[in-house]
Formats: C-alpha cells, sequence, structure tokens
C-alpha cells in the first residue's frame, strides 16, 4: 500500500542521473580541476559514478588534507564548466510538470550544492517548487520528511534508502550509475525504465490515494 501524503501531494526527485544528464559538464570541470592543479582526475571514471557526495569523488585523486579544499575550488569552477552542457533527461520537464498539474508539489532533493543545482534546473527549464541540496542517501530523508513527500524518483541505491528512511514510496529509474537489478536488489518499490513513464504512474498512484 502506498504511504499516505501528511501534505498535499509531494513529490522528490534526485537531480542528478534523474532529472538531468550533468555528465558533460562535470567532466568538463574535473579536466579543469586537473588542469589547474596538475593532479590527474580519470574524469572518465569519475561520472560513471555520479551520486554521491563531491568528496568521496576528491578523495580518489587528493590527499584528505586537501579534499576539502579542492570541493571548494570544483564548486567554484562548476558554473563556468558544467551548466551549459548538461541535458535534461527524456521526460525530465513532464514529470515535474505532472505533480504540478495535479495541484502538487515537486521538490528536487540532491547531494549536490545547492546554489549549483539551481542553476541547473533553471538553465534547463525545469521548475520545481523547492530545491534543497547536500543531502546524500539516508540523509535525504531530512527534506523528504520536512516536505511531507510521499514518493522520492531517484536513480542511485542511495535514493531508495532515502526514500525508505523517509517512509516515502521509493521510484527507481535506471538511468544513473545503478541498473534495474541493483535498483531491485536494493528494495525500490517500482521501477520505470525513465521519466517518459513517470506521468502515467503518477496518475495511477494519485488516484489510488483519493
Amino acid at each position: 500500500m502506498a504511504p499516505m501524503a501528511t501534505h498535499p501531494l509531494t513529490i522528490g526527485f534526485d537531480l542528478d542521473m534523474t532529472l538531468i544528464d550533468s555528465r558533460p559538464g562535470i567532466h568538463a570541470a574535473y579536466r579543469a580541476l586537473a588542469a589547474e592543479t596538475g593532479v590527474w582526475i580519470d574524469a572518465d571514471l569519475a561520472v560513471t559514478r555520479l551520486g554521491p557526495p563531491l568528496e568521496q569523488e576528491l578523495a580518489h585523486w587528493f590527499p584528505d588534507e586537501r579534499v576539502q579544499e579542492m570541493g571548494d575550488r570544483y564548486r567554484e569552477i562548476y558554473p563556468t564548466y558544467a551548466i551549459g552542457p548538461a541535458l535534461a533527461l527524456p521526460g525530465a520537464r513532464e514529470a515535474v510538470t505532472a505533480v504540478q498539474e495535479l495541484g502538487g508539489r515537486a521538490i528536487v532533493v540532491t547531494a549536490k550544492h545547492e546554489p549549483n543545482a539551481k542553476l541547473h534546473l533553471a538553465h534547463l527549464g525545469i521548475a520545481p517548487d523547492e530545491v534543497i541540496g547536500w543531502l546524500w542517501a539516508e540523509a535525504k530523508a531530512e527534506a523528504l520528511r520536512e516536505h511531507g513527500a510521499s514518493v522520492y524518483v531517484g536513480d542511485h541505491t542511495g535514493d531508495v534508502r532515502g526514500a525508505h528512511t523517509a517512509e516515502a514510496l521509493s521510484v527507481a529509474v535506471p538511468t544513473g550509475p545503478c541498473d534495474a537489478a541493483e535498483l531491485r536488489a536494493a528494495g525500490a518499490d517500482v521501477i520505470i525504465d525513465d521519466l517518459t513513464a513517470f506521468p502515467a504512474w503518477l496518475r495511477a498512484y494519485s488516484a489510488d490515494l483519493a
């Protein structure tokens, strides 16, 4: 049975590889950071494991004492290199709009630096009702609970854990680093191929709540 919302219908979405394909821009930002610091970063590898906080990736390339500094610098250069090349994933705009057309609220809950998340969404013309950054995996439940979200849509097993920690339904899309089998094994309640299938699923879900 679907969890009952405690507020008007609120649906949470992850950002990277759920709503947007940020890989081209993130690749460029890592290459720029490598060029600036003289430290080799395998940008091709880094963009295959998006989802966890930036510092986890930087720890593969920099000593512990430099990770925070490099994270700060990466976030500074990010708007220059990473916003323009990013793409909206198929169905992303329509998924957010579908929530709002039902009188609900669509929120984005992401591990990304919040100002950069907002730049991405504005650039791509995706207009959620709220954007909350700096939250990963189970910590995403803080925002999901605060906003009364009954569903969280994401592409990573960490998103599944965040949804379940918030006692929300986990809707998963295998458009990021985790395939459908991994998402299913992590406990995703619903798996759809991509967000183009989301509006139809949402109509059925909301009808069940009525």
